[in-house]
């Protein structure tokens, strides 16, 4: 258990270098990308498509367990409904107005850029919104 949460956290601090060396944990950087006008992080995103591919489809059928684990879990494709689709355009809509997706918000924050945390908090609050939504079984 120790040396999976090290694994993790290792992953995740990689992962985080990653997004601000790449620059995309710059609002401006992913705007410009959203806007057409700067294909370079079509470069980062090619990378990452071909890193998920090998972990999740090559790598199971190479090893015959994973490295700190000892079977491969089953995946099992979510439906796509009318919820589904909704929260994507939400989404969507989040990103192309803040140029930010959760991920890089943290790393914007962690490289420095405070102003970050009113879309941090707007995130937190949407999502307890639709909690409290939820809850009440108006949505679903």
């Amino acid at each position: 258990m120790k040396t999976e949460i090290i694994t993790m956290f290792a992953g995740g601090i990689i992962f985080g270098f990653g997004l601000a060396l790449s620059g995309m944990a710059i609002p401006e950087v992913v705007l410009s990308f959203l806007f057409l006008e700067d294909f370079g992080l079509l470069l980062v995103m090619a990378a990452a498509l071909l890193t998920t591919l090998i972990v999740f489809q090559v790598l199971p059928k190479i090893l015959n367990r994973p490295l700190l684990g000892t079977t491969f879990p089953a995946h099992k494709n979510a439906p796509i409904t009318k919820q589904t689709i909704i929260g994507a355009i939400i989404f969507g809509i989040g990103w192309g107005i803040s140029g930010l997706c959760p991920a890089t918000s943290i790393t914007a924050i962690g490289m420095g850029n405070w102003p970050v945390l009113y879309g941090v908090i707007g995130m937190f609050l949407g999502a307890l919104l639709y909690g409290l939504i939820r809850s009440k079984k108006i949505i679903g």
